[in-house]
């Protein structure tokens, strides 16, 4: 009796959630690729670098200590809308090319994708103005 064996079925809108609520940490990358996923260790690093960040300027405003963590986090918004766009034949012939599986998306991923739109151009938003006024004014708004 021989057992056919196929990959694990990733699913778009999973991942599109993934980099939508945790994308900061990179939790959708290892979802897609698992370990060996060099975007994965990108993110992953921010986490050390805010802290040396923090240990190298204590005296530094919290928006500079946090600042790379926002950054991974700005850029897993981005990627919750780039995996959520990506048509389904291209996702299965990225991601599932051997599952045995065809995805059919429906409306749960454009849910994903209107909230990573709402938060990701809210935060950006927050983020560059945030920058701005410590940059120029030294923090005087806020």
């Amino acid at each position: 009796m021989t057992v056919s064996h196929h990959p694990r079925h990733k699913n778009k809108t999973i991942a599109a959630l993934l980099a939508f609520l945790l994308g900061g940490i990179g939790l959708h990358r290892l979802y897609l690729g698992g370990w060996r996923d060099r975007w994965l260790w990108l993110h992953l690093a921010s986490l050390p670098l805010a802290l040396l960040v923090a240990l190298m300027a204590p005296e530094a405003n919290g928006f500079y200590k946090l600042l790379p963590i926002t950054l991974s986090g700005l850029a897993g918004f981005l990627q919750a809308l780039l995996l959520g766009l990506t048509p389904d034949e291209k996702w299965d012939a990225r991601h599932n090319p051997h599952s045995g599986r065809r995805s059919d998306t429906r409306w749960p991923v454009a849910v994903v994708l209107v909230a990573s739109m709402m938060v990701g151009c809210g935060a950006l938003i927050a983020t560059i103005s945030r920058l701005f006024d410590l940059l120029y004014t030294g923090g005087a708004y806020g």
